[in-house]
């Protein structure tokens, strides 16, 4: 008889387990307006959320910083979706990869962390066109963030595809998703089009139901605007603004219900040729508790920045075009290395003030490497490798196109905000070849379009200059697949004329671990690792000196690694780079530089806002 009652045990104990287990239908996530807080499961509730960007960080790495944040004391991760990561081109969907937002929310559930989601459509970011897809400009009318039916099909169509995929994830289905963000900020952009507001809300509410917490967010100036009747209204904040005033703003247009500031923000972004950020810890941590004392939900934007590997940075217009780094650090608590800060340990014990913290310590830094210097060899001009970079051939025109028109959505200088005039000299008959660099659409500060390119014909004296052959250039596929052919190896140059690639292959002799790319006496350009875009680098103008290097991109102990830079400018009389054991993000190299259209407008003070 022993064995009949052993194969009754599981069939005992599946009900009791499902007694045990919460279930979906019993799974709420609510606002308790006569109690000014949230309900998760019938129970008070206040969240503790950090920010983090699963596409500006290797997915081999998410389970690590998910689980630093966890035992930081935080019990939610808040993060966007940018729609270009995901559709590059329309109706072209891409969710694999570092791109399985999926497997990020499946991680975060492991990690015993729920999820505040901000699908956009704009999401800002500092990241490219603040995630809108720069194939929507190959309609130049186009008005984006507005009620334009042009832009309302191409974010109906994405919608229709995201968001039946997020509803399996939703708190009340048994998923981890307890509330969505409709939009990002729109009060700060000035078209103010509540139609489409209000059209983006129905679509969420369609698609995803009446059960999930929907909730706009808006800086203290944009909650007329960003505010809708049927979304709970959120606010953002850093440590230097007058919190007390700032609550008080957000009752006129929440009365009831739990103060929550959606962006806390722990450090800022770098742009190129200015000083990197810093927020002091004392500073955020007197702001988070004072918060909590309030009962307030807070989210931390951001508690751990990352990389903005390849072309993937964004930029800001105020009143001067604004690339920003690669860097995208920020100085979280959690390093750009995923290594804990001071910041960190002095947040968690914030924390732990006010709710429980998980039990034990968090891991030590990752172990970092030192490598070089080494030199590199030239691999040849720019113009050597065009038959590769544009295997298709030029495209012929009359007057110059702008890259969403040849759909180049990625990719002697003029400079945006520098000067518009260059002195040429050559003899008549001769060809001029201009490469156009896209720095960064426009992710904040602006209500136009940001197309790139020559946007207006270049003029020879009185001449209007015509039939241009322009060639889309596929660096990357020319990195990743032509080189470790080595191509064209009989016609490398003796010297370099204009952009050049060099490259060198390098073993890890120890076991190897995190590095930063050093690269002294280079100008600007662009590095790949095994293929991989690390993204720009642009020593001379600063402040960020090194890229970092995560160990998962270098081959282990025994085989090459192969490092590529396009050099756009001047290459150093000893082509050399290192790999550092630190990062160097605060060498702005020419501390006269600055963004600046006129002499008078150099020490104007800058609005910061806007994520």
């Amino acid at each position: 008889m022993a064995p009949k009652k052993l194969l009754c045990l599981p069939s005992l104990l599946l009900p009791l387990l499902t007694l045990l287990l919460p279930q979906a239908d019993t799974r709420s996530f609510v606002v308790d307006p006569d109690h000014d807080r949230f309900l998760l499961d019938g129970a008070p509730f206040r969240y503790v959320s950090g920010s983090l960007h699963y596409f500006r960080v290797p997915r081999v790495l998410w389970a690590d910083r998910l689980f630093k944040m966890r035992m930081s004391g935080l019990n939610a991760v808040q993060f966007y979706v940018p729609w270009n990561y995901h559709e590059p081109e329309p109706g072209v969907y891409k969710f694999n990869g570092s791109r399985d937002l999926f497997a990020f929310l499946k991680e975060a559930t492991l990690a015993n962390l729920l999820v505040i989601l901000r699908p956009g459509p704009y999401i800002c970011a500092e990241w490219e066109m603040g995630g809108l897809p720069a194939w929507l400009l190959r309609k130049p009318k186009i008005h984006l963030r507005t009620s334009d039916p042009d832009f309302l099909a191409a974010v109906d169509s994405w919608f229709k595809v995201l968001l039946p995929k997020i509803h399996p994830w939703l708190y009340h289905n048994g998923g981890n998703i307890i509330s969505i963000q409709v939009e990002n900020e729109y009060g700060s952009y000035r078209a103010c089009d509540m139609s489409y507001m209000r059209h983006l809300a129905g679509l969420f509410r369609a698609l995803l139901g009446d059960k999930i917490l929907l909730f706009t967010t808006d800086g203290p100036e944009g909650l007329k605007c960003g505010s809708l009747q049927g979304l709970y209204t959120t606010i953002d904040f850093g440590p230097a603004d007058n919190m007390t005033k700032i609550f008080a703003l957000l009752r006129k247009y929440e009365p009831r219900g739990p103060l929550v500031n959606s962006e806390y923000y722990t450090g800022w972004l770098d742009y190129w040729g200015q000083n990197h950020s810093t927020r002091s810890v004392p500073a955020v941590t007197k702001g988070l508790e004072n918060m909590l004392k309030l009962g307030a939900s807070v989210n931390m934007y951001m508690y751990h920045g990352g990389t903005n590997f390849g072309y993937w940075n964004g930029a800001d217009e105020k009143g001067r075009f604004l690339p920003i780094t690669t860097s995208y650090d920020y100085d979280a608590p959690i390093s750009e290395a995923g290594d804990p800060t001071p910041k960190l340990f002095a947040i968690r014990n914030v924390i732990s003030k006010f709710q429980e913290v998980p039990l034990g310590p968090l891991p030590p830094p990752s172990p970092k490497m030192t490598l070089g210097p080494l030199s590199l060899h030239l691999d040849g001009n720019l113009l050597a490798f065009l038959d590769f970079l544009c295997p298709q051939g030029p495209i012929h025109s009359i007057l110059p196109m702008t890259f969403e028109a040849v759909n180049q959505v990625f990719q002697g200088v003029l400079e945006r905000n520098m000067k518009r005039n260059l002195f040429l000299t050559g003899k008549k008959g001769a060809k001029l070849d201009v490469l156009l660099e896209n720095m960064g659409r426009l992710s904040f500060g602006s209500n136009s379009s940001d197309f790139k390119g020559l946007l207006e014909p270049p003029v020879l004296g009185q001449t209007v200059l015509t039939q241009w052959l322009m060639f889309p250039l596929k660096v990357d596929n020319l990195v990743k697949w032509w080189f470790p052919n080595q191509l064209l190896k009989s016609s490398h140059p003796q010297t370099p004329s204009g952009p050049t690639f060099y490259s060198t292959t390098f073993p890890i002799l120890g076991s190897g671990g995190d590095t930063f790319l050093f690269l002294p006496g280079w100008t600007k350009g662009q590095v790949w690792i095994n293929g991989f875009n690390l993204g720009r680098y642009w020593t001379k103008r600063g402040p960020q000196q090194t890229l970092y290097v995560p160990r998962p991109l270098l081959f282990p102990r025994g085989a090459l690694n192969k490092i590529t830079l396009l050099e756009l400018e001047n290459v150093p009389l000893q082509p050399q780079i290192q790999f550092l054991d630190r990062p160097i993000l605060n060498s702005t190299m020419h501390k006269t530089y600055i963004y600046s259209l006129s002499a008078e407008s150099a020490s104007e003070p800058m609005e910061l806002s806007g994520h």
